[in-house]
């Protein structure tokens, strides 16, 4: 069992407000008939232990959620350092606004959101995920 708490009637979105990616997709979420949680990484804490699920989860390296490019990152690192899996662990910890894609929980599947539009495929296709009142 996780750190993070899943529901299959509530789909979460961790994102971060200071990138467009994680905005336009919460208009995407809205499509959902489950309930929808949003974690703005800028104004709500998510802590190392949770990233690391998050990261295990997606199976992917806590650096391909870092803007090398963004400011932040780059006025204490060089944008080919060598750093371990926890020093990028708390770089995205401790300045969640060089994260670069937001990540969709629906019950208990992680996914890498790389457009808005993700979000669509990601939610099952069944009249229990998505609101076909909506797009009547």
């Amino acid at each position: 069992m996780g750190v993070i708490a899943t529901n299959k009637n509530q789909n979460i979105l961790i994102y971060s407000s200071d990138n467009s990616i994680g905005k336009q997709a919460i208009a995407y979420l809205e499509d959902s008939k489950n309930k929808v949680f949003t974690i703005d990484v800028t104004k709500t804490k998510v802590s190392g232990t949770q990233w690391l699920e998050i990261f295990q989860n997606l199976k992917l390296h806590p650096k391909d959620f870092v803007n090398k490019e963004h400011p932040d990152f780059s006025k204490k690192y060089n944008k080919d350092a060598k750093l371990s899996k926890q020093d990028w662990i708390k770089i995205v910890q401790n300045s969640p606004v060089v994260v670069t894609n937001p990540v969709l929980i629906v019950k208990d599947n992680f996914y890498k959101i790389e457009t808005p539009s993700d979000i669509r495929k990601y939610l099952d296709n069944s009249s229990e995920e998505i609101d076909e009142k909506k797009h009547i």
